[in-house]
């Protein structure tokens, strides 16, 4: 099976991190959009509180982490109607979009839509359930195609890219007519800087009706707990419980103390606050340093990454910024339509957001 799988596009990177690490002030690394800010002390805690339990964890999440996850949806994104049975926390949000076809028993006969620019484990998880892969951004692309499973991911990776209240009901829309599941990837749903992003769930999008919608989320980005793997797919409840059925034979299961870590950072709003504006204050840096350096920024309106080009293959700009000792991943990662671009994380301390400042 591994040989019909794509090169790990990070591991392409080894030459350009070599460069930009010879540099004398060593490398500012915006290549990964990995957290480097301390996890709260409160999630912390939460965490270290559950370490003695030695019972196996459930496969659902506990009650307790599920109305957590409910009501922060509702606070934080205006969620509204979505039943506790119809969430289920997952061990990071890759490790479910990467299974997510598999789990729900899709295979060759069965087509799977992803962005024409797109996180590249919607393509893996399409590979290793041995389904056809679609790149579209316009419905009408499929033709009388149709589809099992249709992603969309807004604030996109790695553009930034929202999809307004019209496109996405007109993606519910079309999806419901002909049975397909829709998936949105809202890891980033938090991070919105020049345009307010909605969630598939939200009522404006799918009027209250969760039907044959998913959306995952991350804890990752909001409360830097890459490390910890938290995170959880909520809609459709029919769905939900066909997930949970997999996995519950799969042992597919959170860690107990990852759980209580969860609904420590869903409970708690202003650690989230504070992270969104050390994120704010980056980006606030960075943009105006690529456009005085030459580049221009397109889209980047919401979500962790700046999406810049100089007008040149993208490799080419790797090299120009790995000689000044910063690291990029090339747009060619997420699609042929970004072999122009290169995609900036915003996930670096401010010593070295202020580093790569003063080098462009």
């Amino acid at each position: 099976m591994s040989a019909s799988l794509p090169v790990f596009p990070w591991d392409t990177l080894n030459d350009a991190r070599a460069l930009a690490d010879s540099h004398p002030g060593g490398i500012v690394d915006l290549s990964v959009g990995t957290p480097v800010d301390p996890v709260a002390p409160l999630i912390r805690e939460a965490l270290a509180s559950a370490s003695a339990l030695p019972g196996y964890p459930t496969t659902a999440g506990t009650p307790r982490l599920r109305e957590s996850a409910v009501k922060a949806l509702s606070r934080r994104f205006g969620v509204t109607g979505l039943a506790e049975t119809a969430v289920l926390p997952v061990i990071g949000t890759k490790e479910l979009i990467a299974w997510l076809p598999t789990l729900l028993g899709l295979g060759a006969a069965d087509l799977i839509v992803v962005p024409e620019l797109a996180y590249p484990t919607y393509d893996v998880g399409a590979r290793l359930a041995g389904s056809q892969t679609l790149h579209a951004d316009s419905l009408t692309q499929l033709g009388p195609q149709t589809p099992a499973l249709v992603y969309v991911n807004s604030p996109g990776n790695p553009t930034g890219r929202v999809l307004g209240v019209d496109h996405l009901r007109k993606v519910v829309a079309w999806a419901r007519e002909r049975g397909a599941l829709v998936a949105s990837d809202e890891c980033y749903l938090g991070l919105g800087w020049d345009a307010e992003p909605l969630s598939i769930l939200h009522p404006s999008v799918c009027d209250g009706d969760h039907t044959g919608l998913l959306a995952v989320h991350s804890l990752s980005k909001s409360s830097s707990l890459a490390g910890y793997r938290a995170g959880f797919v909520a809609g459709d409840p029919h769905v939900v419980g066909e997930l949970l059925a997999v996995r519950k034979h799969a042992g597919m299961m959170v860690p107990t103390p990852v759980q209580a870590a969860m609904v420590a950072a869903l409970d708690d709003d202003e650690h989230e606050r504070e992270q969104r504006e050390r994120y704010r204050r980056r980006r606030d840096l960075l943009l105006p340093a690529f456009r005085s350096a030459g580049f221009t920024v397109d889209h980047s309106e919401a979500g962790l990454y700046l999406w810049v080009t100089r007008g040149e293959p993208c490799r080419d700009t790797v090299g120009w910024l790995a000689q000044r000792g910063i690291l990029v991943a090339p747009g060619e990662f997420y699609g042929p339509r970004g072999a122009r671009h290169v995609r900036v994380a915003l996930t670096a301390t401010d010593e070295r957001i202020a580093a790569a400042v003063a080098r462009l």
